[in-house]
């Protein structure tokens, strides 16, 4: 488990790039055999990924100061490898690519497997401190909420599929789904917006070896930006914009935690009014 420490907007403006990546991006993610997670102190969201070979254990520790992992949390998982399983407290779920879990606080048993260990799984990781136990729902993309956005002349025609959310499943906070670009379309989230209730975890992925996406973040008079490859996720503060653009269309997948669960809302900022 690596520790990641909140960073107040005033600091992120001397940052370089160096320590921008040190703060914000999540590398190495998809290690077959491995399982790798970040605990940000930010809304205390857990961003993670797992690649099973042999079978890997969910487990508590210090960080969490829990027993087991989900003693007073939720998870959500949304496989983009080939087909996996998850068995929760002894029931074992199949997730082939693209289908999505959602498990309840309380669970104490939650292991990772691949079908075939020589292509195994890619299960992305969301998990955020939780309140009350939900139940476990299985999620595959026809089950998820769609909605498109954008349009050809602004290069941003997209889906954004719905799949931990209130319209789809119950969660205490958490809120997990994935947006796809449509060909010959590269922006995403713009023009931009803050939401000072929620924090977000981008995952970029479907993109080719030499492919890139500028991730836009900072203030909105004080933008940076952190240059992401393939299946690399980015940390977005509350007071953060959250937008990127690819050298070609992408993919990425979206997690919420915070105050409310109201996709809608937020505070839209101009073009005008970056800089």
């Amino acid at each position: 488990m690596e520790i990641r420490y909140g960073v107040s907007p005033s600091d992120a403006k001397a940052y370089d790039t160096e320590v921008l990546r040190k703060n914000f991006l999540i590398d190495d993610l998809f290690v077959p055999g491995k399982l790798k997670m970040v605990y940000s102190h930010i809304d205390r969201i857990i961003a993670g990924s797992a690649s099973p070979v042999e079978a890997l254990r969910l487990e508590g520790g210090k960080e969490l100061g829990a027993e087991y992992f989900l003693e007073r949390r939720e998870l959500g998982i949304i496989n983009i490898g080939a087909k996996g399983y998850v068995t929760v407290d002894g029931k074992k779920v199949e997730l082939n690519p693209r289908d999505g879990l959602y498990i309840g606080k309380g669970v104490k048993e939650v292991v990772f497997e691949s079908e075939d260990p020589a292509n195994p799984a890619k299960l992305y990781l969301n998990s955020a401190p939780a309140h009350k136990a939900y139940p476990m729902v299985k999620i595959d993309i026809k089950k998820a909420n769609p909605n498109q956005l954008g349009s050809l002349e602004q290069s941003n025609k997209r889906t954004i599929y719905q799949y931990i959310h209130p319209s789809v499943c119950e969660t205490c906070q958490l809120l997990m789904g994935m947006t796809v670009l449509e060909p010959n379309n590269v922006w995403n989230t713009m023009p931009c917006h803050t939401h000072d209730r929620r924090m977000e975890v981008y995952l970029y992925f479907d993109m080719k070896e030499d492919a890139r996406v500028f991730h836009m973040m900072g203030e909105a008079k004080e933008t940076r930006h952190i240059i992401m490859k393939n299946e690399q996720a980015v940390i977005s503060p509350s007071w953060s914009i959250h937008s990127g653009v690819g050298t070609e269309n992408y993919t990425f997948i979206w997690g919420m935690v915070g105050e409310n669960q109201v996709f809608t809302d937020m505070d839209h900022i101009q073009n005008s009014e970056l800089r």
